[in-house]
């Protein structure tokens, strides 16, 4: 089984020797060291792992990493361009969308996501595209009202 993989990540080619069945996620933080990605349940349901691959939200805890070889990964370490923040990264911090940051990666990147496939979403469609991203500390509000600017401010990937 093929162990050498080449992927694109953060608009940087990275090789890695990994076995292609270990998941996106482990690959990211042991082998890549972007620890910005987080473990969280493992099973795809808290959305803490989320990272953009084609421009599209993806759990890499459930993601192989033999199955995103040649496809754009984006971890939250790679979405602020030329020394600023991304639009959606400083709605949250305008908004105070987070409190301990743990969720808070994965839900950036699920509203870059979102924002990608509608521009300028409703409040129910934003709740509704962000479902699935958990946040313990109970910051929805806010992450609303965040991703609510970052639509004005076209904060699409």
């Amino acid at each position: 089984m093929a162990r050498v993989t080449e992927l694109l990540v953060n608009g940087s080619t990275r090789r890695i020797d990994a076995d292609p069945d270990r998941t996106l996620l482990s690959v990211l933080r042991d082998d890549l060291d972007l620890t910005g990605t987080k473990f969280g349940c493992g099973e795809g349901q808290c959305a803490a792992c989320t990272v953009l691959v084609d421009g599209v939200a993806t759990r890499s805890c459930l993601t192989r990493v033999g199955t995103v070889a040649g496809k754009r990964i984006t971890t939250i370490e790679g979405l602020a361009a030329a020394g600023a923040l991304h639009p959606v990264q400083q709605a949250f911090l305008d908004h105070d969308a987070m409190q301990c940051g743990y969720c808070t990666p994965g839900m950036i990147l699920g509203a870059v996501s979102l924002l990608g496939r509608n521009p300028n979403p409703s409040d129910a469609e934003i709740v509704s595209g962000m479902n699935g991203h958990i946040c313990r500390c109970g910051t929805y509000p806010r992450v609303v009202a965040a991703i609510r600017e970052a639509a004005r401010k076209g904060g699409r990937a």
